[in-house]
């Protein structure tokens, strides 16, 4: 009898965990969504002026500043169709403070043509820079041939330190080389499935558990 009430309190502390693990995916679920739907609202919304005291993630801003035209990174990416190309991304200066802008993509028999601006207003997304993958080759600094923007070698290419935010141009019709890249809340969102995963782990466990217990009754 003792062994038989240790089995159950085992099964039903296994299911209470499978359950709160449910539970907690659907919390996570809101709280996906709502950022999404800030994400979305912050990208349509108009423009803010910029302030380097109020910058965060997806935000769209408006700024003045001046681009150098001299050390232009060619980031090795691919556009929304496959195509393997570059990013064209430029160090820029803002209220005295370094950034980098991706103006776009461009195709690679590109990559020899300059991509000279000298347009100092701007429309941008704030995005900030994601971590660096170990899986990608090291950059090929003395042929600007680049598949990350790792900190050291930006310093050592440019000479400077710069943001932990990537300004992305909004502008598509200021010009169609380097085509601007298309911004969103593009999240991974499993949170239902895994809930429901964990819901059925807790049924299937309940339903064996009914099953061999009405067995050895």
């Amino acid at each position: 009898m003792k062994h038989k009430l240790s089995f159950s309190i085992f099964v039903y502390f296994f299911i209470l965990i499978f359950i709160t693990l449910g539970v907690w995916q659907l919390y996570r679920l809101e709280w996906k969504l709502n950022l999404i739907s800030e994400i979305n609202n912050a990208i349509s919304s108009e423009p803010i002026e910029f302030n380097s005291n109020k910058i965060k993630n997806f935000q769209k801003v408006s700024f003045k500043g001046k681009i150098d035209n001299e050390k232009i990174i060619y980031l090795y990416n691919l556009n929304e169709d496959g195509e393997p190309g570059f990013d064209i991304i430029n160090p820029i200066n803002i209220e005295n403070k370094n950034f980098l802008i991706n103006r776009g993509w461009v195709k690679i028999s590109d990559k020899s043509k300059p991509f000279i601006t000298n347009n100092e207003n701007f429309v941008g997304i704030f995005r900030a820079k994601s971590k660096s993958s170990y899986f990608k080759p090291e950059n090929d600094l003395a042929n600007n041939y680049w598949f990350k923007l790792e900190d050291n070698d930006l310093e050592k290419y440019t000479g400077l330190k710069f943001s932990k935010y990537i300004i992305y141009l909004n502008d598509s019709n200021s010009t169609k080389i380097p085509k601007p890249k298309n911004i969103s809340a593009n999240l991974s969102n499993n949170h239902l499935k895994y809930a429901l995963t964990w819901f059925s782990l807790a049924i299937s466990i309940f339903l064996i558990y009914l099953y061999f217990r009405k067995k050895n009754y």
